[in-house]
Parts: structure tokens; sequence; C-alpha cells
């Protein structure tokens, strides 16, 4: 089953039921037709994105029926279309369908196709919203999340802290979700550990100490002895305070909490200059390991949090700060550099024939025809580039030169011999997938 019970094929747009009524009425039902799903244009002006949610549309696939309800509605707002239709709908299945797909996690690039699908022409049409709706927010947000991972450095910890404001409670899984296919290392989901098994991380907000006012607020059991009960709750806190008074406060009640056999983490900090903060904590820390004979404390984490993006991680490594974990959400999750990724959902072949949309703008010009995708490779081991090519084409070969051209702009050409060939596209569904 999806994840979310509502990825369903009555998760589509009204036109597509409408199309294929059309196909069963002009007798196209056994039409074999393949469809192409890519991007056009990186996304966040960047240079890559993250292919991400191809194993939703795997599940969706497997669950891929009208109910009696479904029909029923459609039935109510299609009013004069043919009976015949309808108990041709309640008999669709992906049976007949075959999908091949570059892996999810993998980098890709523009107007490579990243979802190869074949069938019966009016199925595959019924799948086109609902594939489109399963991989654009999941890529774009996973792109997203390997864009701050990438700023930030292999060495910093990035918490996805987004789930208050996502859009709505299926935006907070799936940002969750993607984020973690992106390179964070984990999430403060709980709901999200539960159902993908991603490490879950959190500190405290500000209503936990604004909630006590003295140590006469916590019950005399709550101080004698060793709570172990406790323990956990504690390894997990940071404190949350201005550096003048919190810190000197977090430091003694470490010491102290050291005694019992606690260790303390560290501190969270969530407003003001952050990277003057984290340097300021970090010295305290060595000062204090030092002068106690405390070398653990000397390790504590400084967690940073408050509206984090790109450039104030660029912004903070110039200036050189101590921080060890970020929680980042509003940017991440909602991708406010750019709302949508904009993939598309394209005929490319019927009954063996190519089928190619025309346009004056030759941006929404498609390939046609079945392809395949091959990243070839230097000998260095880096990827050089992808190849697009018809399946009819001989694959490229190793050690062998092939001539490769940009496939609107004629002028853009060159000779490669790669040292390694990968075919991209993996069998996911049919085909033994």
């Amino acid at each position: 089953m999806p994840t979310n019970s509502v990825v369903q094929p009555l998760l589509t747009d009204l036109y597509q039921v409408t199309m294929a009524y059309a196909y069963w009425k002009t007798g196209k039902m056994e039409d074999k037709a393949v469809f192409d799903l890519f991007f056009r244009k990186n996304p966040f002006r960047g240079e890559f994105a993250i292919f991400a949610g191809l194993g939703e549309c795997v599940k969706f696939l497997n669950n891929f029926r009208f109910s009696c309800s479904d029909i029923a509605y459609l039935q109510e707002i299609l009013p004069n279309v043919d009976q015949g239709f309808w108990e041709y709908l309640s008999q669709l299945d992906a049976s007949q369908v075959t999908m091949s797909a570059i892996p999810e996690g993998y980098v890709v690039f523009p107007k490579v196709p990243l979802i190869r699908l074949e069938g019966p022409l009016p199925v595959i049409q019924l799948l086109e919203t609902t594939f489109l709706n399963l991989i654009n927010y999941a890529s774009l947000v996973a792109t997203n999340a390997a864009r701050f991972r990438i700023t930030a450095g292999d060495g910093v910890q990035l918490l996805e802290f987004g789930l208050r404001r996502a859009q709505g409670p299926d935006g907070g899984l799936s940002a969750s979700k993607y984020c973690y296919i992106g390179g964070f290392d984990g999430t403060s989901n709980v709901l999200a550990g539960k159902l993908f098994g991603i490490p879950v991380r959190g500190t405290h907000a500000h209503a936990f100490v604004n909630s006590f006012s003295s140590l006469d607020d916590v019950s005399e059991n709550c101080c004698n002895g060793r709570n172990n009960s406790s323990l956990n709750f504690y390894t997990l806190m940071c404190y949350c305070f201005p550096h003048r008074s919190g810190l000197p406060n977090f430091l003694a009640v470490a010491l102290a909490l050291n005694e019992y056999g606690y260790r303390a983490i560290g501190v969270r900090l969530d407003s003001g200059d952050l990277a003057y903060l984290s340097r300021k904590c970090r010295e305290a820390f060595v000062l204090i390991a030092d002068q106690f004979e405390s070398p653990w404390m000397k390790k504590f984490t400084v967690v940073a949090s408050n509206d984090i993006n790109e450039e104030t991680l660029i912004s903070l490594k110039e200036q050189k700060h101590e921080i060890n974990s970020f929680g980042i959400g509003t940017h991440l999750v909602t991708c406010q550099k750019q709302p949508a990724l904009g993939c598309v959902f394209k005929l490319v072949e019927v009954n063996g024939e190519p089928r190619m949309k025309l346009s004056e703008d030759v941006g929404k010009i498609n390939l046609p025809g079945k392809k395949s995708v091959f990243r070839l490779y230097s000998e260095d081991g880096l990827a050089i580039l992808d190849l697009i090519q018809l399946c009819s084409e001989k694959p490229p070969e190793v050690g062998k030169k092939i001539l490769v051209r940009h496939p609107f702009i004629e002028s853009k050409r060159a000779y490669v011999c790669p040292y390694k060939v990968e075919l991209l596209y993996r069998d996911y569904w049919g085909n033994n997938g």
C-alpha cells in the first residue's frame, strides 16, 4: 500500500478520465504506448537534481484498481458516459504495465527520462497525474536537502525540523523521508521515524524552560537519587539560553549531573549571532573542561536553528562557526527558493511509432521514441555525461569512441571514450521487476 491512503486512482485530474474514455470510445484500448517522465530545468538554478519518489510509484502500481465506490462517483460526475466504459474501467489494473526507471536517490539531469512507462494507452494515461504528484515534490525536497548537505559539509549533523512548517501532514512526512534520502541525518518527526526508520532527534521548546521558575517546582522525588527512567531524556536535551547566564548555568548543571552518572550532550542556539555565540560556547567548554579535568566537556554539541538557509550556512562557515548540528525547517521543507520542480509526463511512442510534441519553444519539445539512458564515466571514475539513445540503437561500449551531441544545440558535440558504461534504467514493474 502507498504510505498515504489517499494515493489511489481517483487522485488524478478529471481530464485523464475523459481522455481514457475517448481512447476507449475510439477503440484505442489496446494501443501500446510509451511515456517518459522528466524535468526540463535543474531546480534552484543549480546543476543537478536528486531523483526521489519512485518507491511510492511502485506501491501505487501494485494497488492500481478502481473500486466500486470510485466508479459510482465517476458515474455521478460524468452521467453521459457509456456504461461499457465503466465496466472496462472496473477491470483495469497495472498488470500490463512495465516500468523502467533510474534508481531512487541518483543524481539526475534535465531532459533525461527518470521513468519510462509502457502499456495500454488508456492505463498509462490514467497514471500521469499521480506519478507526477509522487515524483515532483519528493525530488525537489531531496535536491534541496542535498544542497544543504553540500553547503554544510560532511562533518556537520543536519536534522530536519520542518514538520510544523510543512504543507500539511503528507507534506511533513514526505519532507522527512526525502530529506533523509537527500543527505540529512535525522528528523524530529516521530511518525516518520516509525514509518521509514529514520533516526529521530530533538531538543526542547522554550515552553519547557518557561514552565519552571525555580527548583521548588520540581518534586522532591525527582531530585533524590538516580532516575534511570530520565536517562534517555537528558541525553537528548540541549539547553537554550542567552550565553551570558544560560551557558554558565548549563555548565554547572552538566558538572552536577556528571556526579550522578549523567552526561549532558550540549546546548542549542536559536537566535542572535550564531557564529559568535557558538565560538563563545566552545571557548567556555574548553576552559571548564581544563579547569575541572573533565575532557569530555570539550566535545559538547552545539545545535543551531533559526530560519537557516544555504546562505546562512555559507556565512557561518566564513565566520568559522563551532556548530556541530543544525536543525533546519522552513527553508528546507517548503523549498522557498523554488516551490515546484516541474516534471512532465510525455507520450513518446504509440504502437512502435515515435511521437513528438512540437512547440515554438524549443525547451518544450520532447525527445521521441522508446529510449535508454547510459551514464559514461572517465578513467578517474567521474561521470562525464548521460547518454540518451533509442533502444533500437547499439549501446555504448567501454573503450570505444562515440560521438555525443546536445539534443537541441547542434554545435554542442564531442567525442567521448568511456572507461565505464552504466545502464541507468532498472526494471521496477513488469519485465520481472
